[in-house]
């Protein structure tokens, strides 16, 4: 049973696309297993019941810690959306399966389902910003097989990655773990996960949320809310990324066997995203197609002089700008910013690795605080090294300068 002492963090969340459709978004999966439709109130599902009772609700969809609303055309989201979040908490500290009970499965496909769900909930994200992804090979007795692509294979890193942050995060959730296995072949080349031919992990072919993509009139329009954290980047950065050309899409219609299907692949500087759109208007997140470069050698090379600028910066006060690092190691290219972060996070894994404080601290963002980016303290904590219990991010930051020598 659910702790209902705890008030639940729910953020909603607006469909760039369909005005009728909204995501309420969790801390937490809402129940392992695949994603469920509604378009009524199914008797064994409690969230079913609890969200058709809420007059306007036409259809409710729940994937991992979303849960996805239609409103009926007449309601109103200012009266609906209180009243879904009052429902929502309601279920879910009333029951732990909020969405039925599940059949009896094997416990090894229920625990890559737990894994699956963590690793894209709360460890992607965060590698997602030095271009990397992890997933699940498989599970056998208890044992899971990880399999790292894009920055992770390959990257001087990766070890201290799994070691330091993933394996912690996961054990730490899901303690019918036994064992943990690496089983990338770091010495593939210098960024297997676009060039590789292996086929698609068991996190790629999974269903898009409704609302997340939408045509306008011969263009295709994806969410950027849903789309920013897959190309490890935020809305904003997305948003500027298209503008400025560092992110870059294509429409391809399917032809033949593949009439009737429309893909469309976005790229970041350091990750790709496709997804395959249908006739009635359904989508599927699939593997992006071979493409380019990014060597794992160049980016420790381009680590080591970043680590070497900032350990230059005398004092507890010595700070540096991305967009001054960048510029300082001879970087003016679009794109330089983001090549300059992954290096600082290449830099945040060997500090944590090694016990010393972050010296990716003194890199900060313009502004009146002059702290890190969000990134910088989303590794922090994946790394197990983030602000403690009621510290704040400026606080963290402040004592990880101080520590520098």
């Amino acid at each position: 049973m659910s702790d209902s002492t705890v008030k639940r963090r729910i953020r909603a969340q607006n469909s760039a696309s369909d005005p009728h459709i909204m995501g309420f978004v969790l801390d937490t999966i809402i129940q392992p297993g695949p994603a469920v439709r509604f378009d009524a109130a199914v008797a064994d599902a409690p969230l079913s019941l609890a969200l058709f009772a809420v007059d306007g609700v036409a259809h409710v969809e729940v994937s991992a810690a979303a849960i996805w609303v239609r409103k009926q055309e007449a309601a109103q989201w200012d009266a609906l959306k209180p009243a879904i979040a009052a429902a929502i908490r309601m279920v879910l500290d009333g029951t732990d399966t909020p969405l039925g009970t599940p059949d009896v499965i094997d416990p090894d496909t229920a625990l890559m389902q737990a894994v699956e769900e963590l690793l894209e909930r709360q460890i992607n994200p965060s590698v997602a910003a030095h271009g990397g992804h992890i997933g699940v090979e498989k599970v056998e007795d208890g044992k899971v097989y990880l399999l790292m692509s894009g920055g992770c294979q390959g990257c001087a890193a990766s070890s201290a990655t799994l070691r330091d942050g993933v394996e912690r995060m996961l054990r730490a959730a899901l303690p019918a773990i036994r064992d943990i296995v690496d089983v990338t072949d770091h010495s593939e080349g210098d960024n297997p996960f676009y060039a590789r031919d292996g086929g698609a992990t068991p996190s790629f072919n999974r269903p898009v949320p409704p609302g997340v993509i939408a045509w306008e009139g011969e263009e295709i329009v994806v969410d950027p809310e849903y789309l920013a954290p897959r190309l490890g980047l935020t809305s904003d950065t997305l948003r500027a990324g298209m503008r400025s050309g560092d992110v870059v899409g294509v429409t391809e219609t399917g032809q033949g066997a593949d009439a009737g299907k429309t893909r469309i692949v976005l790229r970041s500087p350091t990750r790709a995203w496709a997804a395959e759109v249908f006739t009635d208007g359904t989508a599927r997140e699939i593997p992006p197609p071979r493409t380019i470069e990014a060597a794992a050698g160049k980016q420790s090379e381009l680590a080591a002089q970043v680590r070497a600028h900032l350990e230059s910066l005398t004092g507890a006060e010595g700070k540096v700008t991305y967009g001054a690092l960048a510029r300082a190691l001879g970087h003016w290219a679009p794109g330089s910013v983001g090549r300059i972060t992954r290096a600082l996070e290449v830099t945040m894994h060997e500090d944590a690795s090694a016990n010393r404080p972050f010296i990716a601290a003194r890199a900060v963002s313009r502004g009146p605080e002059a702290i890190s980016a969000k990134g910088f303290f989303e590794l922090a904590r994946t790394l197990g090294r983030g602000p403690e219990t009621g510290e704040t991010d400026a606080a963290f930051h402040a004592r990880e300068i101080a520590k520098l020598p």
